[in-house]
């Protein structure tokens, strides 16, 4: 068990110190005011740890929990205390690379588990901006192309495949560069 412990401790350090690792995520708070009820505080949790290739490609997962109203207007029972769980596995893209500013796309294949309501999973890309200030990128995913399937328990599943760039598929985060 030693042996193991070590070698893992001993990868961890190399990896770390050829400067090509990332961690960092997003955090999220909001207030919901649902019609004909009563409003609720939502939030998300979603630490992230990545790995760089090189200055164009890098991989990641992102994974995270949260508490809160789930929005699916066909489920007809209460979901004011929805919590989930969610695991987003993705390969990113730098398309165009600026001294401060670069332009990415992640393939991503997410899943998300809604305690006692079901399933939802989804694969596609998220096109995203980073803005890298020596140790610290700022980052920004906005909207989403692909395909997004929910199975709730009690429930017909429900699908969607498509783009969708509207202003609620906008995520912030901060990544600590080592």
């Amino acid at each position: 068990m030693k042996k193991i412990v070590m070698t893992f401790v001993a990868a961890v350090m190399a990896v770390s110190a050829s400067a090509q690792v990332y961690v960092g995520g997003n955090v999220g708070i909001a207030s919901v005011d649902p019609a004909g009820g009563e409003s609720e505080t939502v939030f998300t949790v979603l630490p992230e740890v990545g790995y760089s290739f090189n200055s164009d490609w890098a991989a990641g997962v992102a994974f995270g929990w949260s508490k809160g109203s789930l929005q699916e207007p066909e489920l007809s029972f209460d979901t004011s205390l929805t919590r989930t769980f969610s695991v987003n596995p993705y390969v990113r893209y730098t398309a165009l690379k600026g001294k401060h500013v670069n332009l990415f796309v992640d393939g991503s294949f997410g899943y998300c588990h809604y305690n006692g309501i079901g399933d939802a999973w989804s694969i596609g890309l998220k096109p995203g901006v980073a803005v890298n200030l020596d140790k610290f990128s700022f980052v920004a995913h906005v909207g989403f192309v692909g395909y997004e399937n929910f199975k709730p328990k009690y429930s017909d599943a429900s699908s969607v495949w498509g783009v969708d760039f509207d202003s609620n598929n906008v995520s912030l985060g901060v990544y600590y560069n080592f």
